[in-house]
C-alpha cells in the first residue's frame, strides 16, 4: 500500500494557525521518507496550544510560512493519493483552512481517517486517540503531539491494520477532498 501520512499542529483554535507539519510517504508498505517543519503562522499562541505540543513563538520566528512551504508539499496532495491522519477531519481542516488564508485552490486527493478505521478494527478499545492505539499495537510513540512522532505512528497504525485485517477493512474509509 502507498500513502501518505500528516499531521499539522497550531498555534491556537483558529485552523489557519499551523505551527508545525509533517508527512510520513509510504511505499510498498514501507514508511520510506518523512518530512517535518516548523511553519510561522504570525498569529498569537495560546497557552494550552503551547502546553500540549511544546512550541512557542520564538521557536518559529525564522520558520517559513505555510504559504512558502506549499510549492514543497503540494506534490503530495494529488487526486491520485492517499493522504491519511488519525483523526484526519482535523488535519484536512487545518489544510483547508491554511490553503484558503493564502488564496491557494483546495487540491482534490484521497483522505482515511485512521480513528476511523482503529475503531472498526478495535472496538473494544477504552477509547481511539493515537496514543492509545499505539500503545495497543506497540507502536512506538515517543513525543505525542510533536506532528512528525504523530505522522509516523499513524502511518505504522494503518500499516499494522493493513497487516492483520487486510487492505480491504480500510477501503470503505477512503473519501475523496
Amino acid at each position: 500500500m502507498d500513502f501518505i501520512a500528516f499531521d499539522f499542529e497550531t498555534a491556537n483554535a483558529s485552523r489557519n494557525s499551523a505551527v508545525s507539519l509533517a508527512l510520513t510517504v509510504v511505499r510498498n508498505d514501507q514508511i520510506v521518507d518523512e518530512f517535518y517543519s516548523l511553519l510561522n503562522p504570525h498569529t498569537d499562541f495560546h497557552w494550552r496550544n503551547v502546553q500540549i505540543h511544546g512550541i512557542r513563538a520564538t521557536d518559529v520566528i525564522d520558520a517559513p510560512t505555510f504559504s512558502e512551504l506549499w510549492p514543497v508539499i503540494a506534490p503530495f496532495f494529488a487526486p491520485d493519493k492517499l493522504v491519511i491522519a488519525h483523526n484526519a477531519p482535523f488535519d484536512n481542516s487545518v489544510l483547508k483552512a491554511s490553503l484558503a488564508a493564502n488564496d491557494i485552490s483546495l487540491p482534490s486527493y484521497q483522505s482515511l481517517d485512521t480513528v476511523r478505521v482503529a475503531k472498526k478494527a478495535f472496538p473494544n478499545l477504552s477509547n481511539h486517540k493515537l496514543n492509545t492505539v499505539a500503545e495497543y499495537l506497540q507502536i512506538p510513540l515517543d513525543h505525542h503531539h510533536n506532528a512528525l512522532d504523530d505522522s509516523v505512528a499513524a502511518a505504522n497504525i494503518l500499516l499494522q491494520i493493513n497487516q492483520q485485517f487486510g487492505a480491504a477493512m480500510a477501503q470503505p474509509f477512503i473519501k475523496l477532498v
